[in-house]
């Protein structure tokens, strides 16, 4: 029976490598480990606003192959924040690529860190970024109520008139006992797991291979196991109440009140665990960190196309063959190459434009981050990433969607001159306002933000601000074919600036009214040739 278990389960994991889970996620306890992890050395923490605007939630879902809670919430933190060293990078990589050929080696990893996958485990970074229940000032009677329960027991045949005593005593241990329970259970998610992660880890380690992540990681587990005794308790506890008969875990019950096992044992353990903070954080990292590489060998193994970037540290470059967004079925392709110079995107509604920004967004945070990006092959700069796509009112705060941009926008600003490189990516700029003051708005905002080695990648309807723009982007559009009655799209990126406007056009194929459409076309005439005056006298 065992052995089919066994059987059943390597297969279901076997079948399951490269393809995406089927299960929601709960972001709530993902996020726990990030959230209230120190992350301030790092080259970059993405901020809420950024993963927002790049739909980093599905992201996560659709990278996210790890087969533990711990796994999960390691991939997370590691998605969210760039690190400076690209030293583990190869030795990630000869590891990413054993799990992908080596089946048995694989499984054998998995169906250790399966046995991580229950809820309660989301519960294990509490243990080393929480502050530990304290013990009451008081706490010294109960260790003698427990004392003077023994003495008593010990005494009773003795003298059976302190029976009376012994009543007493129990009496308040059962107060106390109950009291205790609120602390008790808010420890018995994560004490239990830690037990079954240090187990794992030590057995994951035995490996020569996956030792050298963190070749003295068996200190910590050392360390971790001198508590090891008194947090058996606590899986006892765990599978009293839900195992074993009613008859045994009342007679248990009754031992741990009579003599204040419950409290005892806690305050007890939290006292010595609060003193291995880090040897549990690097034990539950280093699992993380397994689990994590198996998660990348499958997302490589389910995707057509992928690639390992080339990562530069002197220029601004960008160099990608055959980008495109992961989480878009069947998306077309793109190629762009750009070497210290900004980007600006011209096109339609639904063209393409924002779509394309995000996928250079996105494979920026895969790259740097679990080196993989979605393209035949890419090179990328060291680079930390802003964005300003969405953007919404602020009803509650009675601000308008324009003043959210400025805020946003002048948030940009101030990181661009921070001496660090950035890219920037933008949506539509300043486009909560009037057509001048949108455009001369944007076109000083664009070159500032351009300035001190930064990149920007940033759409727009306004063609105008191409031409201002020429000397320090790129230009590039989206466009569509339009025939008598229907529109289509490409979305494929082409060189230079849009030169065809279709938007009164695809009014015409709505079947807008033929005033309407001869009005509006004989006001365009007038704009666009006022429009080529004013540019003209710039120019001059």
């Amino acid at each position: 029976m065992m052995f089919n278990f066994r059987k059943k389960k390597n297969d279901k994991l076997k079948v399951s490598f490269g393809k995406i889970k089927d299960v929601p996620a709960d972001f709530e306890m993902i996020e726990k480990y990030f959230r209230n992890k120190d992350n301030s050395e790092a080259f970059q923490t993405l901020s809420d606003k950024t993963c927002d605007d790049l739909d980093f939630d599905d992201l996560f879902c659709f990278l996210d192959r790890t087969n533990s809670r711990i796994g999960q919430q390691y991939l997370y933190n590691r998605l969210r924040t760039i690190s400076s060293s690209r030293e583990e990078t190869l030795r990630n990589e000869e590891i990413i690529l054993r799990f992908k050929q080596d089946e048995v080696f694989r499984v054998k990893i998995q169906t250790e860190l399966t046995q991580l996958n229950e809820f309660k485990a989301y519960y294990l970074p509490s243990l080393f970024q929480d502050e530990h229940i304290s013990p009451p000032k008081y706490f010294f009677i109960f260790k003698l109520l427990s004392f003077i329960s023994i003495l008593l027991l010990v005494l009773l045949p003795f003298y059976p008139q302190i029976v009376i005593a012994l009543i007493v005593v129990f009496v308040i241990n059962l107060g106390i006992h109950f009291w205790n329970k609120k602390n008790l259970f808010k420890y018995l998610q994560s004490i239990p797991q830690l037990l079954r992660l240090n187990h794992i880890a030590a057995s994951i380690h035995k490996d020569s291979q996956l030792s050298k992540i963190n070749p003295d990681l068996i200190q910590s587990i050392k360390i971790i196991n001198q508590v090891r005794n008194r947090m058996l308790f606590f899986q006892l506890e765990g599978k009293l109440q839900g195992d074993l008969a009613v008859i045994f875990w009342s007679t248990f019950e009754l031992v741990k009140t009579f003599f204040l096992l419950e409290p005892i044992l806690l305050f007890g353990v939290l006292k010595r665990l609060n003193t291995k903070r880090k040897e549990i954080e690097d034990v539950f990292a280093y699992v993380g960190e397994v689990d994590m590489l198996i998660s990348v060998a499958s997302l490589r193994n389910g995707c057509d196309t992928f690639c390992i970037p080339e990562i530069g540290n002197k220029e601004t470059k960008i160099v990608a063959k055959e980008i495109y967004h992961p989480l878009i079925q069947n998306c077309v392709t793109n190629t762009i190459s750009v070497v210290n110079k900004s980007v600006l995107l011209t096109g339609s509604n639904m063209s393409g434009k924002t779509t394309f920004i995000r996928s250079i967004g996105l494979n920026l945070i895969t790259g740097l981050t679990i080196n993989t990006c979605f393209a035949k092959a890419i090179m990328l700069p060291m680079i930390r990433i802003y964005s300003a796509i969405r953007i919404s009112d602020d009803l509650l705060n009675n601000k308008s969607y324009y003043f959210e941009e400025v805020l946003t926008i002048k948030e940009m600003l101030e990181k661009s001159r921070n001496g660090k490189p950035s890219l920037f990516l933008l949506d539509e700029i300043f486009k909560g306002t009037n057509t001048v003051e949108r455009i001369a708005g944007g076109k000083a905002t664009l070159s500032y933000l351009s300035k001190n080695d930064n990149l920007v990648f940033v759409s727009t309807h306004d063609i105008e601000l191409g031409d201002m723009l020429v000397d320090e982007f790129e230009l590039y559009h989206f466009s569509e074919i339009i025939d008598e009655k229907s529109l289509h799209f490409d979305f494929k990126l082409k060189e230079g600036k849009l030169k065809n406007r279709n938007a009164l056009k695809i009014l015409e194929i709505n079947d807008y009214p033929e005033s309407v459409i001869r009005e509006a076309n004989e006001i365009s005439k007038e704009l666009d040739k006022h429009v080529e005056k004013v540019r003209s006298s710039l120019l001059d």
